[in-house]
């Protein structure tokens, strides 16, 4: 019989908070949550989060790369890094009893990197291939293209990559600029889940963590609409996504907008989409071969978000498939039954349920729960919000989102894509 998990929280004097679930596993994860991507970023340092990131293993005024690498593998362990819009986060997936080795390594790469300067040049060349590898993924490219028109000259309009002139052209002193402005204590969440003790952690913390300043973020909302194509016969497809402002983190529309993707759903026809689905709009594309695929999507950020779907289509239906998608949301305001909400309440919760499969899942969640609404939301804290939800509060909410500036993106053979004002005038909402 399994222990039952014990979820704790600490903030401690200076503003750092630690957060922890310990389910017994003889394994956890451990890590560091930042409240700072790139939108902490300027047009002139855009990439520099994710150019630290990359940085940060190559070395400190204690270990050099070698004995970072040595440290970790004989340890069995995993120590990896990731950067969004909005965070960066430092990680490793170890046995219990490295935990502290783990964190002590994080700190020191934290606070103590040479950013040697022939690695950063070589991490250059790495940085722009990956870039390369981001644009010729059509989904990744086409949610870029997004952001820029969705929230134009704001700092979430910028890619988490940056421009290759900045990425060329980057230097120490501006990441260690960037570290000094936006890496602070009131900004830091030590996670652990698994086999984790919680008054472990705290000590780590405050022997470990404990030099970074205090500096507070403020955000601010630059959500516009508008649209931008890129028009490219080489392409086979029409990829195109259409989005409006959607919920914040903490904001109580939160979950109305997720169960409203789970509405709309998805399909591909790679993964099995078939016209025996029970979404009527997967139904629709695949009896009539609108789409390869397509999919509706909740992005949230601290105090705005975006809400739409995306789909890549022959050049001869991308027509027909972006009316598809304004015919459902269409439907859903004004026909949308119990039943439909019924199948959204239960996929979402079963997503709920799949999110505490493994410590790197559970510990992700934490760090982004802490960083996002200020607290630990457990899974049956989020089921019961989820059940709570009406058919009136989702029409409502629905007839409201499609009432407001539509942002479009487009990439490939588009064509065949009705203008920004026949899409508007096919939204059918009073």
């Amino acid at each position: 019989m399994q222990s039952k998990k014990l979820k704790e929280f600490t903030k401690l004097p200076n503003g750092m908070r630690v957060a922890s679930e310990n389910s017994g596993h003889p394994s956890a994860t451990v890590g560091i949550w930042i409240d700072s991507g790139s939108r902490n970023e300027t047009d002139a340092n855009n990439g520099v989060a994710h150019f630290l990131e990359h940085m940060s293993f190559k070395g400190t005024t204690t270990r050099t790369q070698r004995d970072i690498e040595l440290e970790i593998e004989n340890m069995g362990a995993l120590l990896n890094a990731y950067t969004s819009r909005e965070m960066t986060v430092y990680y490793a997936f170890v046995d219990k009893k490295d935990i502290k080795s783990a964190l002590t390594i994080i700190a020191d790469i934290l606070q103590r990197s040479t950013f040697p300067a022939d690695l950063l040049e070589r991490e250059r060349y790495v940085i722009c291939r990956e870039m390369e590898e981001v644009t010729s993924d059509n989904e990744e490219f086409l949610f870029d293209i997004l952001h820029g028109v969705a929230y134009e000259n704001s700092p979430l309009s910028r890619t988490i990559l940056g421009p290759e002139e900045n990425i060329m052209s980057l230097k120490k002193d501006d990441i260690i600029s960037y570290i000094q402005k936006n890496y602070s204590c009131d900004r830091i969440v030590i996670c652990g889940a698994g086999g984790v003790c919680h008054e472990e952690l705290v000590r780590i913390a405050q022997e470990q963590f404990s030099n970074f300043p205090n500096r507070t973020s403020f955000y601010n909302k630059f959500y516009k609409g508008g649209e931008k194509r890129i028009s490219d016969t080489s392409m086979p497809l029409g990829h195109v996504v259409l989005s409006f402002e959607g919920s914040s983190w903490s904001h109580p529309n939160f979950f109305p907008f997720q169960l409203a993707s789970q509405l709309i759903g998805s399909w591909n026809r790679f993964a099995g989409g078939n016209v025996n689905e029970s979404n009527p709009l997967a139904n629709r594309v695949a009896e009539s071969d609108l789409a390869h695929k397509f999919m509706s999507f909740t992005t949230c950020y601290a105090e705005t978000g975006l809400w739409g779907a995306c789909f890549s289509s022959e050049p001869n239906k991308v027509r027909e498939m972006a009316y598809a998608v304004i015919d459902e949301w269409n439907r859903l305001v004004y026909n949308a039954d119990e039943s439909d909400l019924a199948r959204a309440k239960q996929i979402l919760k079963m997503m709920c349920m799949n999110s505490v499969d493994s410590t790197q899942q559970v510990c992700d969640e934490i760090g982004r729960q802490i960083l996002t609404i200020g607290r630990r939301m457990s899974p049956a804290e989020a089921i019961a919000r989820i059940d709570a939800v009406n058919l009136v509060e989702v029409r409502t909410l629905l007839q409201k989102t499609l009432r407001s500036p539509l942002a479009i993106a487009a990439v490939g053979q588009i064509e065949d894509l009705p203008d920004y004002n026949k899409l508007i005038s096919a939204i059918k909402v009073s």
